[in-house]
């Protein structure tokens, strides 16, 4: 799968997501399958218990389905995924 600024705009539940970098420390490391995305937050599956992280305290690692590990910064994934897709991405590059 090419990586692209579009990454923002895909659909994370039944992803596999890992929390590598975040403001509350006992968010890093949590590891699991997403099960829900609300505006703020991602509920995940991790040991058998569902788990709440917020998006805007973290940065994700996400394992999408052809084994790409991708870096995301949750801030930039804020807001509900419906209206992820009809914002607009603006190029760095």
């Amino acid at each position: 799968m090419k990586v692209t600024p579009d990454i923002i705009r895909q659909e994370f539940i039944g992803t596999k997501l890992k929390v590598s970098k975040s403001n509350d420390p006992s968010y890093v490391g949590m590891s699991g399958k997403v099960i829900d995305e609300t505006r703020d937050t991602f509920a995940i599956l991790h040991k058998g218990k569902k788990k709440t992280v917020v998006k805007d305290l973290a940065v994700f690692h996400f394992k999408l389905s052809d084994g790409t590990v991708v870096e995301i910064d949750g801030k930039l994934l804020v807001g509900r995924p419906e209206d992820r897709l009809k914002r607009h991405i603006r190029r760095l590059w």
